[in-house]
């Protein structure tokens, strides 16, 4: 079965192989949450993610119901960073913790930027009646858009996908022309993207994001600089020699206490920073999931006050 699965995930790979850039990157961290759902404890219930999933990766996570199929999943992924699998996991539950503490408080409008697969607008009921905006790449946003449509037809909550290119084109305009109101008390949700960018493009986006008024939120990822940069790869060369050195694709990140000052310089202020030992204490100790998590990427709450 092992060998199934690892055909079926072989298939989902070939057949999208035209993605070259950040948008071939769009599944995986889905596929993870899809199949987490199949533990008795899953850190994020999530009846989403296998419905809008490309058929192969529907395939890959059907199997992954049989334990040792998910246990060869999981170890694939953890063969190319150590941590990996609970990494993504534990940094999509903190963003819905903050996210859903900002609703609670009374937030205007929700922003996704590269929302990429991500099913939160549609798996989370407290959004409600919140304007949610989803930002990503032109061909990421097509392809969501027709696997929404193939998933629920026309009783999909009404998100509004605004296409951009972070390096190229105006986010402002973009949401602006989409109906976003730069005036609204806003949660920002930025996963897994600002390894991607530019530090250019990522500081033109912070910029963007603090022409919201005090109030509003962020909740965005970042890769440590001295992985990026090669001094220290945490067990992950595989990821560090594929992302880094082959493609290129992953270009910024920071040193953990840098962050404060550097978002202080675009209008936030840090509140919460979280890594391995503090998702382990908050999330999987108390679930009794006892994973590694990879000290590669690490996790920020900040708002403007």
């Amino acid at each position: 079965m092992p060998g199934r699965l690892a055909d079926v995930v072989s298939r989902r790979r070939q057949e999208e192989a035209v993605p070259q850039g950040a948008d071939r990157t769009a599944f995986g961290p889905m596929v993870i949450v899809a199949a987490d759902q199949y533990e008795p404890r899953p850190l994020i219930v999530d009846d989403v993610a296998r419905r809008i999933l490309p058929g192969p990766a529907r395939a890959a996570v059907a199997l992954s119901a049989w334990r040792p199929a998910r246990r060869a999943l999981v170890s694939a992924t953890e063969k190319r960073m150590p941590g990996l699998w609970a990494s993504i996991l534990c940094r999509k539950r903190f963003i819905d913790d903050r996210l859903l503490a900002a609703v609670e408080r009374g937030v205007d409008a929700v922003v996704i930027l590269g929302a990429g697969f991500d099913t939160r607008a549609y798996r989370l009921p407290a959004l409600g009646d919140l304007p949610v905006f989803e930002v990503d790449l032109p061909s990421n946003t097509a392809r969501k858009a027709a696997a929404l449509r193939r998933a629920f037809g026309s009783a999909t909550k009404p998100v509004t996908l605004v296409p951009v290119d972070f390096e190229t084109q105006d986010l402002a305009e973009e949401l602006a022309a989409h109906g976003y109101r730069s005036g609204a008390q806003t949660f920002f949700v930025w996963e897994a993207v600002t390894q991607y960018l530019t530090e250019a493009a990522v500081r033109r986006t912070l910029d963007v994001l603090a022409a919201a008024p005090p109030g509003s939120g962020l909740a965005f990822t970042y890769l440590r600089k001295d992985f990026l940069d090669g001094t220290e790869t945490y067990g992950a060369r595989a990821a560090y020699d594929e992302f880094v050195v082959r493609d290129g694709l992953w270009k910024f990140g920071l040193h953990p206490d840098e962050v404060g000052e550097f978002l202080a310089g675009h209008g936030w202020h840090e509140v919460e920073q979280c890594g391995p030992a503090e998702f382990t204490d908050r999330y999987l100790r108390p679930g009794g999931r006892a994973l590694p998590v990879s000290e590669v990427e690490r996790s920020v709450h900040a708002e403007r006050r």
